[in-house]
């Protein structure tokens, strides 16, 4: 089965920048079938897409709340999704979950839902300090 662990969260103070990493394991298919999402649950909250990417790496789409800060990009050879995080804000604190699935959609202006998703990561906490 394809495994994801991902790794690279912190303690950071706001306006500083993390980038995610998202490895992948364990899998049959090409990964140029398989799209990546990125999600976070903040305490009390449910979890929210951040971004996503299609498998070719050609697509990719980002929370309004994320846009203009936040970079998704795949390096498919070395089997890593990333996410680079800069300008945090105190609000970006969560746990950050990479996930997969060769049936998810990643469309620009369209919801990232955590639905579409089978495979999941363990997650990453990201801490934002105010």
């Amino acid at each position: 089965q394809l495994q994801l662990v991902e790794s690279g969260g912190g303690l950071v103070q706001p306006g500083g920048s993390l980038r995610l990493s998202c490895a992948a394991s364990g899998f049959t298919l090409d990964l140029d079938y398989v799209a990546i999402g990125w999600f976070r649950q903040a305490p009390g909250k449910e979890r929210e897409g951040v971004s996503c990417i299609s498998g070719s790496g050609s697509s990719t789409n980002y929370a309004d709340s994320v846009k203009g800060r936040f970079t998704i990009s795949r390096d498919n050879a070395k089997n890593t999704m990333y996410l680079q995080m800069n300008s945090l804000k105190p609000e970006d604190t969560a746990v950050y979950y990479c996930a997969a699935d060769v049936m998810a959609t990643c469309r620009t202006a369209t919801a990232i839902s955590p639905w579409e998703y089978t495979y999941w990561g363990q997650g990453t906490q990201v801490t934002v300090s105010s």
